[in-house]
């Protein structure tokens, strides 16, 4: 892959105004002013969409496969979200949209959801397991998985190590279908129907594989429409759907524990609160609990910004349909999914970018230099200089990313002293 991490979050100049507000709501400080525009410094973005979803300009956007795309395979499969179908009016069946979804170019479905149910008989096994590190943090939104890269570094060990549902349905899928229909690996092309940034940054520069299952990603959004045009124009006929699976739930916030039936669990969305959670995992204020269901969209996948329906909304069609659905047996899951296969194959590392040098007597001397500029700085936290608080100034002013005159303040005075 790149050098360069690739983000899916990104920021249209053109429409931005210099505002602050995505700067003073990111929870990584990774947004600064520099002549009157937001700058995004990537090593510290973790696309958790807050300033998707703040800015009052919509001067942030997500990049995103199209269906152009599809024209580079022979054989495509649509692997929608577990949001997905909860976008649609109930009168749809899930049967309805997946041939409404193989129209636009698709040969294939997958239902994540099954890939879910599996997953969570095994975290089930890990909650109960003594030599497994507590509490386990679920690895479904990459967001938090990445927060904890850069942030709280010490908890990966608390990481739980399985896949996603949809790296393991598309792996899954792809294996059967180069076995079974006798078609080249170069010539299948999975795409992923996302509800948010994070999950397709986790495709393009996947964390714990060396290479995601997946080839693209496509934004609900953006395929809504056309989707629905389908649907309406599609003969008014008595379609069976298909079966549901219990792990549609995960498209949910809770969903996760309720389907893993993990007692012992705290639930926590939006990346603010997340954050906290885990400074409280940091402090061991949370030793008694088995599971953290992280989620930095609020209501979870349901609440991703690239989703149309309104999360609560989507949350009751979810609930609603799990009322019909039925458990896939564990005796099914354990013969034909082994944990060693379900798990990551690279060691997640931290993130570096919070260190301030490689060589720990220069980072000792900076750290001495960040705090003695803010001994002189007002310490209100402004932002008018272009960064989230004095102590981010601070630190850029050491790192040559900024100029100490940039506070307001401190400017004045120098021209009052000149004066």
């Amino acid at each position: 892959m790149n050098k360069e991490y690739f983000h899916s979050v990104i920021l249209r100049p053109d429409l931005c105004t210099g505002c602050t507000v995505c700067m003073q709501n990111c929870p990584t400080q990774a947004i600064r002013i520099i002549d009157g525009k937001a700058k995004i410094i990537s090593e510290k973005c973790i696309d958790c969409c807050m300033c998707l979803k703040v800015c009052p300009y919509n001067a942030k956007t997500a990049i995103t496969d199209s269906l152009i795309e599809l024209q580079q395979y022979k054989y495509n499969i649509a692997l929608p979200s577990l949001s997905f179908y909860a976008q649609f009016s109930q009168k749809y069946s899930k049967n309805s949209i997946n041939l409404a979804l193989k129209s636009l170019g698709f040969e294939q479905i997958i239902d994540a959801s099954y890939y879910a149910e599996v997953l969570s008989v095994y975290l089930k096994d890990l909650s109960l397991c003594n030599s497994t590190v507590k509490p386990i943090i679920s690895t479904y939104c990459p967001a938090v998985t990445r927060l904890i890269q850069i942030k709280n570094p010490e908890l990966i060990k608390n990481i739980s190590r399985l896949e996603s549902p949809m790296e393991v349905a598309a792996r899954h899928v792809r294996n059967k279908i180069i076995e079974e229909k006798n078609i080249s690996e170069n010539d299948i092309g999975i795409f992923l129907l996302s509800p948010c940034p994070a999950k397709i940054t986790s495709i393009k520069n996947p964390i714990g594989i060396d290479k995601s299952s997946l080839d693209g990603a496509l934004s609900i959004k953006e395929l809504f429409p056309k989707i629905l045009k389908i649907l309406l124009t599609q003969r008014n006929e008595e379609i069976n759907d298909l079966q549901n699976f219990h792990g549609e739930l995960w498209g949910r916030v809770g969903g996760q524990s309720k389907v893993s039936k993990i007692d012992k669990s705290i639930v926590v969305d939006g990346i603010e609160e997340v954050s906290k959670i885990l400074d409280m995992i940091e402090l061991g204020k949370l030793d008694n609990i088995d599971f953290i269901e992280a989620y930095s969209c609020v209501g979870g996948c349901v609440g991703g910004p690239l989703n149309v329906e309104n999360p609560f909304i989507a949350k009751y069609r979810i609930d609603n349909r799990s009322n019909s659905s039925y458990p896939v047996s564990n005796n099914e899951i354990r013969s034909n999914f082994k944990f060693e296969n379900l798990c990551w194959n690279k060691e997640i590392l931290p993130s570096k970018i919070m260190e301030l040098d490689n060589d720990i007597s220069i980072a000792l001397k900076k750290m001495e230099a960040i705090n003695a500029l803010l001994k002189k700085l007002p310490g209100i936290d402004c932002g008018a200089c272009g960064s989230p608080s004095c102590r981010a100034l601070a630190e850029d002013v050491v790192q040559n990313r900024a100029k100490f005159t940039d506070c307001i303040f401190k400017k004045f005075e120098g021209e009052e002293n000149e004066n």
